[in-house]
């Protein structure tokens, strides 16, 4: 575990695709090099989050590219989808592990250093392939988040384990390499690519910044 995450990973979001269908934004994407893609649905109902989660691993197979389900495993597993991205108040993480078993990519929200501390506290080794500082930087796309990390936040996560950071929350072209530069693996981004009118085109320059 672990191994795969690096690089831009895309987390979707319908609303934001302002030029494109989901799925085109997600063919763009994976042109453009993203190493991974999350299907957030937060509003619409299980047979049309199975449907979307099924048209997305149709384009991201010949790229080899994972798809993750955010919360629902039941979606992940019907879908054939390649993992879950869980937050603090989803099924327990280890729950999810038993169930999907150990090829599947598991993820966790941290949204404080609180949050990583009790993680310790129940396993300090434990079998997820990355932990995601949420949000990095203030943003629009999700309100009901705790104070920002910002860029000394993910600065102590590294020191604190060797499992792979996925920052999220604001990134931007901008702000990418100093994100990196803190110590982040993959960079989680949502508005930048999903309402980008050239989604390749921007998966690309975010790519760059790993370089």
């Amino acid at each position: 575990m672990g191994n795969k995450i690096r690089g831009v990973y895309l987390v979707t979001d319908r609303p934001l695709c302002h030029w494109h269908s989901l799925a085109e934004v997600v063919r763009q994407a994976a042109l453009g090099g993203v190493s991974l893609v999350q299907l957030r649905e937060k509003e619409t109902d299980s047979r049309e989050f199975f449907e979307l989660a099924k048209q997305l691993k149709e384009v991201l197979t010949p790229f080899q590219i994972p798809l993750l389900i955010n919360d629902r495993l039941d979606i992940c597993l019907a879908a054939g989808a390649d993992g879950v991205h869980l937050g603090q108040s989803d099924l327990p993480w280890r729950e999810a592990r038993r169930i999907l078993g150990n090829d599947a990519i598991i993820g966790l929200s941290l949204e404080t250093k609180e949050d990583f501390h009790s993680l310790m506290k129940i396993d300090p080794n434990p079998p997820l392939d990355y932990l995601a500082v949420s949000p990095v930087f203030d943003t629009e796309t999700k309100t009901n988040t705790k104070p920002a990390w910002g860029l000394t936040g993910v600065q102590w996560l590294r020191e604190k384990t060797t499992l792979p950071i996925v920052a999220i929350g604001g990134i931007k072209e901008s702000n990418a390499k100093e994100v990196i530069e803190a110590g982040a693996d993959s960079l989680a981004v949502v508005s930048a690519i999903c309402s980008a009118k050239d989604p390749k085109l921007t998966t690309e320059i975010l790519s760059t910044k790993f370089l």
